[in-house]
């Protein structure tokens, strides 16, 4: 064994390299920063496609032919590398498995093995450092960025792909990646319109490059357009959202917000009439026997996270909203010291067991002044719900807001008074429809339900 160099023994024996991410990038290393090989096969090829367009012609049987190509290679990233190997929502033989990795191959979006690692890490650490397109560090780094400019491994998140691992299929694609990729991406669909109806050029050109180029732009919406456009009906902690468009720009994986909760489901869209032709050709191909195990979340877990989110969506409109001062946080009054208060000018009206102070409404009061200062200073409950005028809901969440205090001894006082002065017994019972009576002797009065304690309109 030779001894160590020189520079060798002043080097630290702990010292790494430091990977290009961690230096601030500048006018004489930006591109060091750059992914060189994504750059190429995602914008160079491209516009190199693009140009050569412009003298390239486009034929109708060409053009057919690319949007069946686009539609058969997008399938093979949405419900292969997407929904079959990232997510497991469905099991498929052997014959489709090896369909849907040439079909994924001829997008040049990554290996199998590549892309649903970085999928998975996406739905363990969503919207974090460690998601590896995360939308919070901007809409066009989750769509393009993370592609075109390098990325350090090191901050990537972990996850399990011991099955991936498992799969021959999978396992020979990524050993295999490149080759793939020139036969599925460039040489069938040449060769398609090649022998088909003689049109080489084209077919290298539209079916090939062009299509590679909006099958992978589709794709990256889904990390961009689906985190950032629509509406997130079953949970707003995270970005997902669902959105028509993103679904029809992305074969089906627009419903997002649904994907981010219930993953392992084979669907994204879950109505009959959302877009997800995704879906629809996995359904399809367990009809024919190359696909079965298609997984579906319960529905009754569906409509729980949806009334959930329905339900936090109201509790923040509510609480935006005037409901008066809570029941608990009110002073208590004494009977007598509300009387008092009400004679010596003061407009408070009992309802309830609630103290309200309706000085400023009375003029405003939709039935009159004399009746709504007839029930001052008195209990004004059997009045108020019924006794002279069954006031509407609108009418309960106003009062609210006049909240002042409450009584001691709650809303029936003044039955109580009454009945103690003429030693009648006091008793609750309900009518034939339920509705909850106060008897003194031969008296009836209706009165409310009890009172929530806290904040209750």
């Amino acid at each position: 064994m030779s001894a160590p160099s020189a520079d060798a023994r002043l080097r630290p024996a702990d010292s790494k390299k430091v990977h290009i991410t961690e230096t601030e990038m500048t006018w004489r290393n930006w591109y060091k920063h750059v992914d060189w090989l994504n750059v190429t096969l995602i914008i160079i090829v491209p516009l190199i496609g693009l140009i050569a367009s412009l003298w390239v012609p486009l034929q109708f049987k060409t053009a057919v032919w690319s949007v069946a190509y686009y539609y058969f290679t997008g399938l093979g990233i949405t419900a292969g590398y997407h929904r079959l190997w990232a997510h497991r929502s469905y099991s498929a033989t052997l014959p489709l498995r090896i369909i849907w990795a040439a079909a994924g191959a001829g997008a040049v979006e990554g290996s199998i093995r590549w892309w649903a690692r970085d999928h998975r890490v996406h739905h363990r650490y969503t919207d974090t450092d460690k998601d590896p397109y995360s939308v919070r560090k901007g809409l066009l780094y989750s769509h393009i960025g993370w592609m075109v400019m390098k990325q350090n491994p090191k901050r990537k998140g972990r996850t399990d792909i011991t099955d991936l691992n498992e799969d021959p299929v999978v396992v020979w694609q990524h050993r295999n990646y490149l080759k793939c990729v020139v036969t599925m991406a460039l040489i069938v669909p040449t060769v398609v319109a090649g022998l088909g109806w003689g049109d080489w050029m084209g077919g290298f050109v539209y079916a090939g490059i062009l299509r590679v180029f909006f099958v992978q732009q589709a794709t990256f919406c889904v990390n961009s357009l689906a985190h950032w456009l629509g509406e997130q009906p079953f949970d707003d902690r995270n970005s997902p959202r669902d959105h028509v468009l993103t679904a029809l720009v992305t074969l089906g994986e627009g419903y997002h917000n649904f994907h981010h909760e219930f993953p392992s489901d084979y669907r994204n869209a879950i109505e009959w009439y959302q877009y997800d032709p995704t879906k629809w050709t996995i359904w399809l191909l367990k009809q024919v026997g190359l696909a079965y195990d298609l997984k579906k979340f319960r529905q009754n877990e569906i409509e729980k996270g949806r009334v959930q989110q329905l339900q936090k969506k109201l509790d923040q409109r509510r609480a935006k909203l005037d409901w008066g001062i809570p029941l608990d946080q009110l002073p208590v009054m004494e009977w007598d010291d509300y009387v008092e208060q009400a004679k010596n000018g003061r407009g408070l009206i009992a309802v309830a067991g609630v103290v309200h102070d309706v000085t400023d409404f009375i003029k405003d009061h939709p039935g009159g002044k004399a009746m709504i200062q007839s029930g001052i200073g008195k209990d004004a409950t059997a009045m108020f719900n019924g006794g002279v005028y069954n006031h509407s809901n609108a009418a309960h969440n106003l009062l609210s807001t006049m909240r002042v205090g409450v009584i001691r001894g709650g809303c029936e006082v003044e039955i109580w008074k009454r009945a103690q002065k003429e030693n009648k017994d006091v008793d609750y019972v309900r009518d034939g429809n339920g509705q909850r009576i106060v008897r003194a002797g031969e008296q009836v009065t209706k009165v409310p339900e009890p009172i929530p304690a806290a904040g209750a309109a």
